[in-house]
């Protein structure tokens, strides 16, 4: 249980580090500043599409139905349209953080129940989840600095939110290691909401025109979760 504080929490400190290391980018390019945040949030979008692909869906659909799984994949989408409708109504930017919330808390759920059935996968998808947690965590930055927060505030939120990790990660490894066919509904729901999110908010987001280096971000980002999936293989 020790070990899966540790490496839980060291899977969220990957948020404020990631925000910390956005707060102190200085480039003094105008344009290669905007082409280097442009990747980095390509890259979030690859690693998010990443963790949908070899984490989220291939977990879910080891404990239910075809069926099932397209069911709750399409809901979670559903869902987050209407959040992401209501957030654009109020005039809210927070498709990044919510992208990762959405991808952090079901992980973290499922690192919990691997480490109670004992699987022996666990550190490395920690650290799949730490790696993903980091662009995330500048992108998210970049996003919250548009709502008026300031740098201080937004590293202090980004901490607490860091410590949803172990303790998610707790609530799966007491509550959820006996129920595989719920964990799996948070995990394909989640799928769906971060599926609607890249395509709706982050990939448009991320494209400059006239230049290549976001979408090489994007695939490096997959390939991140495509060399953690094969090492966790």
């Amino acid at each position: 249980m020790l070990q899966l504080v540790l490496f839980s929490g060291l899977a969220g400190a990957m948020i404020p580090l990631g925000g910390w290391l956005a707060r102190q980018e200085n480039i003094r390019s105008d344009w290669l500043r905007t082409d280097f945040r442009h990747a980095v949030i390509a890259f979030g979008g690859g690693a998010l599409l990443s963790a949908v692909v070899f984490v989220l869906i291939p977990e879910g659909q080891e404990h239910l139905g075809p069926l099932a799984v397209i069911g709750w994949i399409a809901a979670g989408a559903v869902v987050m349209s209407l959040i992401d409708r209501q957030l654009e109504r109020s005039g809210s930017s927070r498709a990044q953080l919510v992208a990762m919330l959405a991808d952090f808390i079901p992980e973290a759920l499922a690192l919990g129940a691997v480490f109670a059935n004992g699987g022996s996968t666990a550190v490395l998808l920690a650290l799949m989840i730490g790696l993903q947690n980091l662009p995330e965590g500048f992108n998210a930055y970049r996003e919250q600095l548009q709502t008026g927060a300031t740098g201080h505030t937004i590293l202090r939120r980004f901490v607490l939110l860091g410590l949803i990790g172990p303790a998610a990660a707790l609530a799966g490894y007491f509550l959820l290691a006996g129920w595989p066919e719920l964990t799996a509904t948070i995990m394909l729901a989640a799928a769906g909401a971060i599926l609607y999110l890249v395509f709706q908010d982050i990939a448009p987001e991320a494209k400059v025109k006239n230049r290549f280096g976001p979408a090489l971000g994007a695939v490096a980002g997959f390939l991140l979760g495509l060399g953690g999936h094969l090492l966790i293989g």
